[in-house]
């Protein structure tokens, strides 16, 4: 039998996000299952269930070697290795690898460019926020009548604003920045430019990356998140777009989904589990 996959998440006490990881979990679980390879998931904090409750549970059904995998589009934080070495001295017999964080994979920047493209070709001109199950969506406020065509607008037109969490890390900062020129170059190269931008903590915000694209000269604008799941980080870049469009009614903003539980980023995920297990001496 294989170690069991821990996935784990930083924690949050947003419904939305627990529910969306919760059904990445039981999707890897589904998965795996036919390789005999358990499945746990635990948050370090704010959430249920918390990391240790996981690695308890595991402990008891008779698992005493691990994959952890840190679910997280950046580098690796200092609370992950911290949190599993606390786990280690609870359980002194517990050994654990680590897997690498999932971005910037190349299908992680597929999925990103699928998201994108689902926001370039939408009809209406996003202008609202509108809860559609889990995911907030723009949708237009004042829908045009049947008759009045969309007004087109070329890629060349269009820039694209990639917005990630924002750390006091700079080395995670930057490597937003990596991501979005690794985007532009792979995946966007039709678009004006690809900018960076972030929901908190460093600058620029959301309205920042927005103002820079309108000076650019850009028509449309397409906030692009550089999120794993839906919840309220993805509802505070919303928030900032929308209060940016707000006072700049001519540009056209859209924003695209966030990454979100699918089979490409299970098979990310999978990959990374192999890795690791590649590793064990």
């Amino acid at each position: 039998m294989k170690p069991p996959l821990l996935l784990i998440g930083q924690g949050s006490q947003d419904d939305a996000y627990a529910a969306e990881f919760g059904r990445f979990v039981h999707r890897l679980r589904c998965r795996l299952d036919q390789t005999g390879a358990d499945v746990s998931g635990g948050y370090l904090e704010r959430a249920s269930p918390l990391l240790s409750d996981s690695v308890a549970s595991l402990v008891a059904r008779g698992h005493h070697r691990l994959v952890a995998l840190p679910l997280s589009l950046s580098r690796m934080s200092d609370e992950f290795p911290a949190a599993m070495e606390l786990e280690q001295k609870r359980h002194p017999t517990l050994m654990y690898d680590y897997g690498r964080p999932l971005g910037p994979d190349p299908r992680v920047l597929s999925l990103l460019a699928e998201r994108l493209n689902e926001a370039a070709t939408e009809l209406s001109k996003p202008r609202a926020l509108e809860m559609a199950g889990a995911r907030p969506r723009l949708r237009a406020v004042d829908t045009p009548p049947a008759d009045e065509h969309p007004v087109h607008v070329e890629p060349g037109e269009t820039a694209v604003v990639l917005v990630g969490e924002g750390s006091t890390d700079a080395t995670a900062n930057a490597e937003v920045h990596r991501v979005s020129r690794l985007f532009w170059e792979t995946h966007a190269y039709d678009f004006m430019t690809v900018e960076t931008a972030f929901v908190s903590v460093t600058p620029p915000g959301v309205p920042g990356g927005l103002e820079r694209c309108r000076r650019l000269g850009a028509k449309r604008v397409i906030v692009v998140p550089y999120l794993l799941f839906a919840g309220g980080m993805l509802e505070r870049v919303w928030a900032q777009a929308l209060a940016y469009g707000a006072g700049h009614p001519d540009l056209d903003i859209r924003c695209a989904e966030v990454i979100g539980d699918c089979e490409t980023l299970a098979d990310v995920v999978i990959d990374r589990y192999e890795e690791a297990l590649q590793l064990v001496p």
